[in-house]
């Protein structure tokens, strides 16, 4: 009996194990990405690079081949590509610091680039090997007792806009559907070739622990996939995902949702090695790519926010050093980084602090 019971709790050792190894491994994947496009730019643009590390802390392995040192560090919530010259003054004219502002900007932005291209691809890859439709911004039929048809939708009209915000996929109609607090919408729709203005919509709606959740009740016709439309697809998609995060930065900042409701490292993990598990199960890929895919393009766009310590914040102030046509003192910009990346890191541990005590509660 003892026997069977080892055996059973090995087994459930071994399954959140290699699950979680996977979701290490997609995180690697994606940061490993992030880092390559800085690296490959630098290299480009002609700059030194001291180091290109992938994780944190203290290094399990490295080795130096030519000017760079390549480490794969402990802890697996980042990297970094350290460049001559970065945050201090240098006199080797192939410091960062020395190279032209456009030069800098493109190194700055690459990480994000690159990120944003592998979301591209892998919604790229989702659409064309999915078998079922993909769907449009149109409305094909209502379900029995529809109460949006009731307010002035009909089949046949195909979404412009939803609460002031463009239509630019499906994923764009129940994202910007789901922000409101009551159910009831302002849509522009085209109808018969005109556009058509639809205000205060209701839809049916249900609390679900303390949230209200609206009831879609219509049908969007689905296409065929082919190559013209999974092109398409794959760019609205991602613009689409793209907008997503930025519009729920806004909503955390301006407290419509709650710092508990963010998810961080051990969360996003927890997630994934949840989805790898449904996907050995399932024998399908199609969740665990769809999450990698908006982890991908959050990571560029979370990037982009003009925040001290972020790839954004350094193209801000490479924007200024262009408006001033005078570079920063790389020593105070330093600082400006390091007092910033110190508040993330913080940010960090209480994110993933409410991480361990959602999954402790089973949520």
């Amino acid at each position: 009996m003892s026997t069977i019971l080892l055996s059973i709790s090995a087994s459930a050792v071994w399954s959140k194990v290699w699950t979680i190894a996977v979701a290490l491994l997609f995180f690697g994947i994606i940061i490993m990405i992030h880092e390559c496009g800085h690296f490959l730019a630098a290299k480009l643009c002609g700059v030194k690079v001291n180091e290109f590390a992938l994780g944190m802390g203290p290094a399990l392995f490295k080795k130096k081949k030519g000017e760079t040192l390549y480490a794969l560090r402990l802890f697996p919530i980042g990297g970094y590509c350290a460049m001559e010259g970065e945050d201090s003054e240098s006199e080797d004219e192939r410091a960062f610091g020395n190279k032209s502002v456009p030069k800098k900007m493109f190194i700055v932005v690459a990480g994000a680039t690159m990120n944003l291209i592998l979301g591209l691809i892998i919604m790229a890859v989702l659409l064309s090997t999915s078998t079922d439709l993909i769907g449009t911004n149109t409305i094909k039929e209502f379900y029995p007792d529809a109460v949006s048809a009731q307010y002035g939708l009909q089949a046949g009209d195909r979404f412009v806009e939803i609460e002031g915000h463009r239509v630019w996929s499906e994923k764009d109609i129940g994202f910007l559907m789901s922000r409101s607090r009551d159910g009831v919408l302002d849509f522009v729709v085209e109808r018969d070739g005109e556009k058509v203005t639809l205000e205060d919509v209701h839809f049916a709606t249900e609390d679900y622990n303390g949230t209200t959740l609206i009831r879609y009740d219509f049908i969007i016709i689905g296409e065929t996939p082919t190559f013209l439309n999974v092109l398409k697809n794959s760019f609205t998609q991602s613009a689409s995902t793209a907008r997503m995060v930025w519009l729920s930065l806004f909503d955390i900042v301006t407290g419509r949702y709650g710092m508990s409701e963010l998810a961080g490292p051990v969360g996003t993990m927890d997630i994934i090695a949840d989805v790898t598990a449904e996907a050995a199960s399932s024998g399908s890929l199609e969740n665990l790519l769809t999450i990698m895919a908006f982890i991908t393009i959050n990571i560029g766009i979370a990037n982009l926010l003009p925040l001290p310590a972020l790839d954004g914040g350094r193209l801000l102030f490479l924007i200024i050093e262009a408006v001033r046509r005078k570079p920063m003192n790389p020593k105070y910009e330093g600082y400006v980084h390091a007092a910033g990346l110190a508040l993330l890191m913080l940010l960090m541990v209480v994110v993933t602090f409410n991480d361990i005590l959602r999954i402790a509660r089973g949520g």
